[in-house]
């Protein structure tokens, strides 16, 4: 199957190295990132791992959770901690999910349903479409889906800026500009007809087209608060 945005996010129980988990109640009220490796100790994503370690508090400052998966089983993944904490100086406090039996890869669509086997005998190769980055909100939809190639690491900083939009988004009625950070102009979104906004923005807004309405980044609310 092929996940699309929008779509509630597949619920699934599996082995991390925090225990067993039910997706969606691990979950519960946050926002979460699963992200994908094809191996454990592939270079890339020793890297990644390492360093989504170092970032980590950010995602939680935002009321998000944060768990990998990688296509291994959990005492190999015990191991690659250890690695991850030598080599880059900080080992994820996150769990990460041993999908040995291939059947959360399969049902996020990153190999077909086909796959089996013993997973030591595949190689990275094999696995080369587990490399996906999937945000999830709180009510279980997929709001975003990144893909890299095994040869380029993944950018978490660019992760934190689409979900600060996400959620600035998720609470206003409004869009993020290209290239858009925290604090910058927003847009007023499209199905907000003038007389809304006259009552939303009554101090106005900068209209450079007919259909681009500009307007100060409303105030988000703190994530986890009411």
């Amino acid at each position: 199957m092929s996940i699309q945005l929008g779509e509630t996010a597949p619920d699934f129980e599996a082995e991390t190295t925090d225990g067993k988990i039910r997706f969606h109640e691990w979950i519960g009220d946050s926002w979460a990132v699963l992200f994908s490796h094809p191996k454990d100790f592939t270079p890339v994503c020793t890297t990644e791992l390492g360093y989504m370690a170092k970032i980590e508090p950010e995602f939680e400052r935002r009321n998000v959770k944060v768990i990998g998966l990688s296509v291994d089983p959990l005492d190999k993944h015990e191991k690659w901690l250890e690695d991850i904490a030598e080599t880059q100086g900080d080992a994820p406090n996150y769990p990460i999910i041993a999908d040995s039996d291939f059947s959360v890869s399969k049902l996020y669509g990153m190999l077909p349903a086909s796959t089996s086997g013993d997973p030591g005998v595949r190689t990275p190769a094999d696995n080369q479409t587990v490399r996906n980055v999937f945000v999830i909100g709180p009510d279980k939809k997929v709001k975003l889906i990144l893909i890299y190639p095994m040869t380029t690491g993944r950018n978490f900083d660019e992760v934190l800026r689409v979900i600060d939009s996400l959620q600035l988004t998720a609470e206003h009625r409004v869009a993020t500009p290209v290239n858009w950070q925290q604090g910058d102009d927003v847009i007023i979104a499209g199905s907000v007809s003038d007389d809304e906004a006259k009552e939303i923005y009554p101090e106005g807004w900068q209209s450079p087209r007919p259909y681009i309405r500009i307007v100060p980044q409303p105030q988000k609310t703190p994530a986890g608060t009411t």
